[in-house]
C-alpha cells in the first residue's frame, strides 16, 4: 500500500489515552490486521523513564524489533506528543529514512488522564483509548482527549458486566457527546478473541492512509 502523502513520508497516527486503557494491547491487535492488508508500518512508544511498552512489542514478534522505537519523555509523556513533539518527530523522520516506502507510523503515548492530546505537527490523525473499567462517567467528563480526538475507542467492553457498567449505554452516550466525531467499541483480548478491531483498521485506512490519495490511487 502507498502511504497517504508519499512525498511527505508515512502517515502518522497517534494512539493516546490513560495508563492501563489498553493502548499497547490495541496495537498488538492492529498489527496483524494491518500487515494482512499490506500496510508497511512501524511503531513509536512513549514512556516516562523506561522503554517498557517498546520492549513488550519487540518481544511480541509481531514486527521486526528494529521497527519499534522508544521515546523517554522524562516527564508526563503528553509533553512530548503535545507541547514539544520534537523527539517523536525525529524518531518518525528516522523511520521514514530507514524504511523507504513506509506507509504508517503508529505513535503510542499515555498522558495526563483525559486531557492528553496530540500536536498536529506530530500526527495526521489520532485516536484516544479509554476502557469501561474506568467508569461509565468518563465520556461525560468531556476531557480534551475525549472531545478532540479523531476517533474515540472504548476498550475492554467484555469486562463491563464485572465492573457494573452498561457498555452499550456508555458507547451511546459517548457518541451523543461527540456528535459527528466517531466512537468505536472493542476488546483486544478475552475468550472470544479480539472484537471490533476491523472497524478501527478501516478507520485508519480511510482517514489516515487513503484520504489524500486520488480515487485511482486509492483503488490500487
Amino acid at each position: 500500500m502507498t502511504g497517504a502523502c508519499p512525498s511527505l513520508g508515512a502517515a502518522r497516527v497517534g494512539i493516546g489515552g490513560p495508563v492501563g486503557s489498553g493502548k499497547t494491547a490495541l496495537i498488538e491487535a492492529l498489527i496483524p490486521k494491518l500487515l494482512a492488508r499490506s500496510v508497511d508500518l512501524t511503531v513509536i512508544t512513549n514512556d516516562l523513564v523506561t522503554d517498557e511498552d517498546a520492549e513488550r512489542l519487540r518481544r511480541s514478534g509481531l514486527l521486526d524489533p528494529d521497527r519499534v522505537r522508544a521515546v523517554q519523555a522524562g516527564a508526563c509523556p503528553h509533553t512530548v506528543i503535545r507541547e514539544d513533539p520534537t523527539l517523536n518527530i525525529a524518531q518518525a523522520d528516522a523511520l521514514d529514512l530507514a524504511y523507504p516506502g513506509l506507509d504508517l507510523v503508529l505513535i503510542e503515548s499515555g498522558g495526563d488522564n483525559l486531557a492528553s492530546t496530540f500536536s498536529r505537527d506530530l500526527v495526521d490523525w489520532w485516536m484516544f483509548v479509554i476502557d469501561v473499567a474506568q467508569g461509565d462517567d468518563i465520556p461525560r467528563k468531556r476531557g480534551p482527549g475525549i472531545m478532540q480526538c479523531d476517533l474515540l475507542v472504548i476498550n475492554k467492553v467484555d469486562l463491563a458486566p464485572y465492573v457494573g457498567v452498561d457498555a452499550d449505554a456508555t458507547v451511546a452516550e459517548a457518541r451523543s457527546i461527540r456528535g459527528e466525531r466517531p466512537t468505536l467499541a472493542c476488546q483486544c483480548k478475552g475468550a472470544d478473541g479480539p472484537v471490533g478491531i476491523d472497524a478501527i483498521v478501516e478507520a485508519i485506512e480511510t482517514e489516515a492512509l487513503l484520504r489524500d490519495l486520488t480515487p485511482a490511487e486509492a483503488a490500487q
